[in-house]
């Protein structure tokens, strides 16, 4: 068989490993009180989050004003500098 054809091609081909996470945004996490632990069990029983489909990550959409103790397994850049602005703490858990 010809090389060009054992070769996957560059468009559509599946990601091997791919990780699926749980998102939510900061802006979803305004109306939680100062101190509270935020974690994936705390914010489905909470209703903030409806599915479980994955480990937590947090994105970085919004503005966060009171500290909060957040513990997921990923955080973007500018999530993880809001929180901790904010006086809060980020935990990564695997």
């Amino acid at each position: 068989m010809p090389l060009y054809r054992r070769i996957p091609k560059l468009k559509h081909f599946p990601l091997v490993n791919q990780k699926q996470y749980t998102i939510i945004n900061l802006k979803s996490l305004t109306d939680l009180a100062a101190g509270t632990e935020v974690s994936l069990e705390s914010l489905l029983d909470a209703g903030i989050l409806t599915a479980n489909d994955g480990p937590l990550k947090i994105l970085g959409d919004g503005d966060v004003s009171v500290a909060l103790n957040v513990k997921a397994a990923a955080f973007t850049q500018s999530a993880k500098t809001k929180i901790e602005a904010a006086g809060g703490t980020c935990e990564v858990v695997g």
